[in-house]
């Protein structure tokens, strides 16, 4: 195997669910370039790819169908911190995940929808409809968290959005 195969392959292993864009950054490799050895490294069974939410996540073949899904959303600072909050906090309602983690409620239910795709929480009703937050899988959850280490840019894209949603929400209180 080629040094640089071999270095996309130990980011990889270090990093699963790493998506395209921060594997060339960190290796500061031509996106070319590092596309051409996934090819080979996906060829000979070596990483598996997998696509999610926009992004193309990268892992080593002893991740299963539902870790990879996790660690795909967990590379998103927002999910991380929803998920810290139950953690913390336990079963809660959204508003309280939503005041606890300081982002607008159209940004929590986009990101619920996606941990609760990816089986890491659920929405629980009550007898008068009103929702819990569950997490569904709290040991392996917090196994998956520990494995995931965002990057600068990761965060800044997430506190980016974080930003424009905030100016974007409603305000409730005008005054004239």
């Amino acid at each position: 195997m080629s040094e640089t195969r071999d270095q996309i392959a130990r980011q990889v292993r270090g990093n699963p669910g790493i998506h395209f864009n921060e594997l060339t950054r960190t290796l500061d490799l031509a996106p070319g370039q590092v596309q051409y050895h996934l090819r080979k490294l996906e060829r000979s069974d070596d990483i598996v790819e997998e696509s999610l939410y926009g992004r193309t996540h990268y892992y080593t073949p002893d991740y299963g169908t539902w870790e990879r899904g996790a660690l795909a959303v967990l590379r998103r600072e927002t999910a991380r911190d929803i998920l810290v909050c139950l953690m913390a906090n336990g079963p809660s309602a959204p508003n309280e995940v939503a005041e606890g983690v300081d982002i607008a409620r159209s940004t929590l239910e986009w990101h619920l929808d996606h941990l609760v795709e990816q089986d890491l929480l659920e929405k629980e009703r009550d007898a008068r409809n009103h929702v819990t937050l569950v997490l569904t899988h709290p040991e392996e959850t917090a196994r998956m968290l520990r494995l995931v280490e965002p990057s600068i840019a990761d965060r800044l894209v997430d506190r980016f959005m974080r930003l424009v949603d905030g100016l974007l929400e409603e305000p409730t209180n005008w005054e004239y």
